[in-house]
């Protein structure tokens, strides 16, 4: 099994198949003086998840929220387990939000795993909040298509933007919840963003900025 990794400069890489549990998105960190998790894998990986990041030097303790970026089960599993141990505040769309502190959906069904329900914290509203996360600013956009309250997140650093990108690659189901017209009109808005790096929902980091661009279009494209 892989290590996690620094992506860049207050960014890293914590969990995901090769990292914490194969059932796992790929659950990124930003250091921002207070911690904030991208996610939460699907539930079985809670206690790796801490392990990794102490492994990479940081206090699980200090770890104030987690941004869910859509409420499929692999990255979902584990909030319920954040929330109660480190009193995690959950940050969710409202159109995802009542799939988390229900039954995990369908999804879950789907991969056979049991859900514990969580606290939705903070209900992202509309196309756009600004979130102060300790020295940054962290802006997260409503992309719907994967999920009708899929977002996805961003945040510049040292002249680079960062890209929380979530499940760029799909899939686009309908039975899951999803719709292709506005996945397609969402990746556009993506691409628009003009990010440096991007931090995938399962498939990796994407970098310099024309890489970004060319793996988005592609999904784009095939829509």
């Amino acid at each position: 099994m892989s290590k996690p990794f620094k992506v860049c400069k207050d960014v890293y890489q914590v969990g995901g198949a090769d990292i914490s549990h194969h059932y796992d998105c790929s659950v990124y960190l930003l250091d921002a003086g207070d911690l904030l998790l991208i996610d939460s894998g699907a539930g079985m990986s809670f206690d790796k998840l801490i392990s990794n990041m102490e492994k990479l030097g940081f206090d699980p303790k200090k770890l104030k929220s987690i941004l869910v970026t859509h409420s499929h089960i692999d990255h979902i599993g584990s909030l319920h387990r954040f929330q109660k141990e480190f009193g995690a505040k959950i940050i969710a769309h409202e159109l995802d939000a009542d799939e988390i502190e229900g039954d995990g959906g369908i999804a879950a069904k789907a991969y056979g795993v049991s859900y514990t329900p969580c606290h939705v914290d903070l209900r992202i509203k509309g196309a756009e909040e600004t979130l102060q996360v300790g020295k940054y600013e962290l802006k997260v956009i409503h992309i719907p298509g994967h999920t009708p309250g899929s977002i996805a997140a961003y945040v510049d650093i040292d002249k680079q933007r960062v890209l929380f990108g979530q499940d760029i690659h799909g899939p686009y189901y309908p039975a899951w919840g999803a719709d292709p017209a506005l996945a397609k009109l969402s990746l556009q808005k993506l691409i628009d963003l003009k990010a440096d790096i991007l931090c995938e929902g399962h498939f990796g980091i994407y970098q310099p900025a024309s890489e970004v661009k060319r793996y988005i279009q592609q999904y784009a494209d095939s829509l």
